[in-house]
């Protein structure tokens, strides 16, 4: 009796001591990256559809994109040259931009570490008219229930209400009609289409404007804007 609980006190011992080196030795980061993020590659303002993969959360948005892809680098690894070859041209203003829930990037992809959750989308597409798109619709109902960098925002339906307003509420985890400061807002507005804007910069709160005639559509099927910068198919 001795023996077997003497063999099973060293046992339980040296587990203990193997979790701790564990910890030290920095074993346990993987748990700030438990989950999942989706990672969507597209072409020309996401007209074209490359691929759609699973990545883990807790890595680099490059990291994810390594993972997955063949990616060439620029400015010492930190800007993406290429995806699966498909390339940047300086002189034909294309070039590979990024987004994470909706915002477009503002810093390299090797600086943002992907949340449980995240929509990351690579677009590759011409710059010569605009060369920025600070958020888009084509992740929604991003970036309403992850926000930027892990930040979620309060999110607000304004408008008539009405069933509408509360199926879109509940599908952006938000209310109808409230006040909440520093909301991200989804405004109905008479007619059709489907926009946003955000004044400042990724995470700030920004402005999603759904016309009254789609947004029926958009509660019947929330993808119907996937992969689109504005409007509707």
């Amino acid at each position: 009796m001795y023996c077997r609980m003497g063999h099973w006190m060293l046992r339980r011992v040296s587990l203990l001591l193997v979790a701790a080196a564990c910890l030290l030795a920095g074993c346990g980061e993987e748990a700030a990256g438990e989950g999942t993020a989706q990672l969507w590659i597209t072409r020309d303002r996401g007209s074209e559809v490359v691929l759609t993969a699973t990545v883990p959360a807790g890595i680099s948005a490059l990291e994810a994109l390594r993972r997955k892809t063949e990616v060439e680098t620029r400015y010492g690894g930190r800007f993406v040259q290429a995806i699966n070859g498909i390339e940047g041209d300086l002189s034909a203003r294309h070039d590979w931009f990024w987004f994470v829930n909706g915002y477009e990037g503002d810093r390299s992809a090797a600086d943002y570490d992907l949340h449980p959750g995240d929509v990351l989308w690579w677009d590759h597409r011409s710059w010569a008219t605009q060369l920025r798109q600070p958020v888009v619709v084509g992740a929604f109902p991003e970036p309403f229930l992850h926000g930027w960098d892990g930040n979620r925002r309060p999110a607000v339906v304004r408008g008539p209400a009405g069933e509408t307003a509360e199926r879109l509420a509940e599908l952006i985890g938000g209310s109808v009609n409230e006040d909440r400061e520093g909301a991200n807002t989804l405004v109905l507005v008479d007619g059709s289409g489907f926009r946003a804007r955000v004044d400042g910069s990724a995470g700030d709160p920004v402005v999603f404007e759904l016309g009254l005639r789609d947004a029926r559509r958009l509660v019947r099927e929330p993808s119907v804007a996937r992969y689109r910068y504005e409007g509707l198919p």
